[in-house]
Order: structure tokens, then sequence, then C-alpha cells
């Protein structure tokens, strides 16, 4: 049965049709429309989804934020264009006609990336360093979601109680740090109004301030990773988002965890579905729940 399978991010909606091989066919992309407004939303995935909708039986979304019982919830509302709740399991089923479930983007890429790694079965963390900082906790071969959708939402820890506060609400969190809109937010003088994307390119070409955000987030993600192993005992933890697949970018947060004592630093890895984690591991999910 094939899955329209689709990605709902800060910066960008992805779609793609999925088949029971987890094979990904017509993948296609849209800017994540930054309007406050519900209405801009849904015109952007009527017209992200109209092409494939035919060719589906049902669909599966991996989304920033929380999900409660259908209804996308932005913990950083930032990261959605300020949109707080949106319908968004009522509004799929209306615009395709087809059943729908949701879940965590997240936490979808870290079901999707622990079955990657199979028959390995340990314990793995995923996170995603991208618009925000997201994350997927995988315990005894179950996703860890939480009775309120917020189990692996490690962004929102604390990296420095002096430091910016985040769109959620708290003080310092890592992704106020660490995140693609942090670096951004970060950058003064020649690199004010730059981009994630931007900063990163002047990093390459030696810029020292390009140089320090990145060092910066990288910090805050290793300090980060040795924390989760000291509360889970993971294994692994994976790294994905258009910062954490960045060129360079691992290779950073790995020399940032090694100097950390041995016990807080697991296996450190890219992600094996890089972009396409999200849409791979909700339509697994709802291979999964299909009776």
């Amino acid at each position: 049965m094939t899955t329209l399978a689709i990605d709902l991010g800060g910066t960008k909606l992805a779609a793609a049709l999925i088949d029971e091989t987890l094979t990904l066919r017509e993948r296609r992309e849209l800017p994540t429309p930054a309007s406050r407004t519900p209405d801009a939303l849904t015109a952007a995935l009527e017209q992200l989804t109209a092409p494939l909708v035919s060719r589906a039986r049902r669909v599966a979304i991996a989304a920033t934020g929380l999900i409660a019982k259908g209804t996308l919830q932005a913990i950083n509302p930032a990261n959605l264009g300020g949109l707080l709740h949106f319908p968004l399991v009522q509004t799929l089923e209306r615009i395709t006609g087809l059943p729908t479930l949701a879940i965590n983007d997240a936490q979808a890429a870290a079901w999707a990336e622990y079955h990657a790694r199979a028959p390995d079965r340990s314990d793995m963390v995923f996170l995603t360093i991208s618009t925000g900082v997201g994350g997927g906790a995988i315990g005894g071969g179950r996703l860890l979601t939480g009775d309120s959708g917020l189990a692996g939402h490690a962004g929102h820890t604390l990296a420095d109680p002096n430091g910016p506060r985040c769109g959620c609400g708290r003080v310092g969190c890592v992704e106020a740090i660490a995140s693609g809109r942090a670096i951004a937010a970060a950058a003064q003088g020649d690199l004010a109004g730059c981009d994630a994307r931007a900063i990163f390119a002047h990093a390459r070409q030696g810029h020292p301030q390009a140089r320090q955000r990145i060092a910066d987030s990288a910090r805050a993600v290793a300090r980060l990773i040795a924390d989760i192993k000291a509360l889970t005992d993971c294994q692994r933890v994976v790294l994905g988002g258009s910062i954490g697949l960045a060129e360079g970018y691992l290779t950073q947060v790995a020399a940032c965890l090694a100097d950390e004592p041995a016990v807080f630093r697991p296996a450190l890895l890219p992600a094996h579905y890089r972009h396409d984690a999200g849409l791979l591991g909700a339509a697994l999910i709802a291979q999964e729940a299909q009776p």
C-alpha cells in the first residue's frame, strides 16, 4: 500500500510517495509559508500533495512541534511563522480524502534511522539540528513519544542559563544557541542579516566570526549529547537536519564530544537517510499501524 508521506518543517515542506519496501518516489518540495495564518499552510499543503494524492492510499505526516490528538502545537512558534495550533490530521484528511496519521518529525526520523541500522537494536537517540533542534529516542526497541508527544525534544533542555531566551519561553535552550535560526540571530557586523546557509559559506572561506558561530553551535550540541548519554545510556546518537548534515559540522561536534569523559561519549553517526528520514519514518509508522 502506497503512503503519501509529508515532512512539515520550519523551512520547507516535502512530500513523496513511499511503497511498502520504503522506496521513495516523486519527492516534491515547497518553502514553508512564513504567514501566521492557517490558510497559508493549508494552501501550501494542497499545492504540495495535489500531484501525488491519486496514487496513495493513506497519508503519514512528520511535523515539527508537538502532535496532540492530530493537532500540531508549536513549542517554538517562530519555527512555523508564528503558527501556534493547526488541525493537521483533520486538514489533510479533508484535502486528500485519505486516512491520515501524524507524528513529530524528529521522532519519525529516529524510527527510520533505528531501522536503517538493523540488525543492531541498541538504544539510540536521533538529533535534528536545523531551523530548530529536535530529537527522538529509541529505548528497548520502542519509539518514546510520551503522553503529550514531548519525549525527545532535547533542543529545549538547558545549554546556558545566561543565554538568549528561546522561542519556547525558556532561557538558554540548546535550540536558542545551536539551531540555524540561532546561528543567524547571533551574527553581528558584516554577517548581520545572513542566514545559516550564508554563515556556513563564510566559514568555509575562513571568516572568523562565522567559524565561531558554528563552533558555538557544535559545542552546545556536543554537551547535549553527553547529557543524553548520562540520562539514557544510549549506545549511539545520530545527527540529521540541514545544520547537522552540513559539511564539517559532525566533525566539529565529535571534536567537542572528545573533550568529555569517555563514559559520556556514545557513538556519533550521520543520518543514513539524510534529509528524507522524517518522510520514511512517518511512512514506516503508518505501515506498522495498518490493521
